[in-house]
């Protein structure tokens, strides 16, 4: 690591137990989260010989998925999460993809060669920053002028099947929206930031996909009860109670599932813009 950490909470998840689950089971990560690649790349417009930088790459899909689409540039996937790089560095060196490398950084200190890339991209990692201005400006100072931006993030989980499914469930209540997570689902605060940090032509459009979580709801509650929130609530129960929430979400998915597997629809923004200058 050779960047200044400003996320320390963020470092530790995403080089604990949460990135090591990430890691271990990054084939069912990918396969919930492809239909995401393809509009975020399209969005960014990316072109041969394009030097690309992606924020947050986690395991690397879209770092690999954006490598393919410029022949002769290069695609930079950033991160802070170690077990998560280790296994984009493995799957970029078994599919030959020469032109992505990986960098363990805070994409929000880490000094960037100014002006030394033509895009940025992130699907589902702009929302981590402790401090978001400071991390666009840092983000737009990495980019010449002109550059595309394009990132996804949630919209209030309210509005989501994906978000709204599991709360309902197990808490019998609509998902707040609080938490980092959802720090980017204002679209007048995302305008507002990226505006502060030097960036023109903003736009914001939302974006709906179904998202395969499992092939069946047991297969997908036992993959959903090891990330993230719910993870952590089970980890504070009892073995009856573990067992009690996992049989109600069992259920509640059962209405989602299908011949093709349980899919559960999410509601996204993707943002794009320039930088100025």
């Amino acid at each position: 690591m050779t960047t200044e950490i400003a996320n320390h909470e963020q470092y530790e998840t995403w080089n604990g137990d949460e990135g090591r689950h990430w890691a271990l089971s990054q084939p069912r990560h990918d396969a919930m989260l492809e239909p995401l690649t393809a509009p975020l790349l399209d969005a960014a417009a990316l072109a041969p010989g394009d030097r690309v930088l992606d924020v947050g790459c986690g395991c690397g899909a879209t770092t690999r998925a954006a490598a393919a689409r410029v022949a002769g540039g290069e695609a930079l996937g950033v991160d802070l999460s170690g077990p998560m790089l280790e296994r984009a560095t493995l799957l970029a060196d078994d599919e030959g993809v020469r032109n992505a490398r990986f960098l363990r950084a805070d994409a929000q200190t880490y000094a960037f060669p100014p002006a030394s890339h033509d895009a940025l991209v992130s699907r589902l990692g702009m929302h981590v920053f402790a401090d978001p201005p400071a991390a666009f400006g840092n983000l737009a100072a990495a980019l010449r002028p002109g550059a595309r931006l394009a990132f996804l993030s949630w919209q209030h989980p309210r509005n989501s099947e994906f978000a709204r499914v599991p709360a309902l469930a197990l808490r019998g209540t609509e998902p707040s929206g609080e938490g980092q997570a959802f720090s980017l689902s204002d679209p007048v605060r995302v305008r507002a930031l990226l505006a502060g940090a030097g960036f023109a032509g903003v736009a914001v459009e939302a974006v709906e996909v179904s998202l395969w979580v499992g092939d069946t709801p047991l297969d997908a509650v036992e993959f959903m009860a090891g990330t993230g929130a719910l993870r952590t609530a089970l980890a504070s129960a009892d073995r009856p109670a573990r067992e009690h929430a996992r049989q109600v979400l069992a259920e509640a998915l059962e209405p989602h599932a299908s011949p093709h597997g349980v899919r559960l629809g999410a509601a996204l923004w993707l943002t794009t813009a320039r930088r100025a200058g």
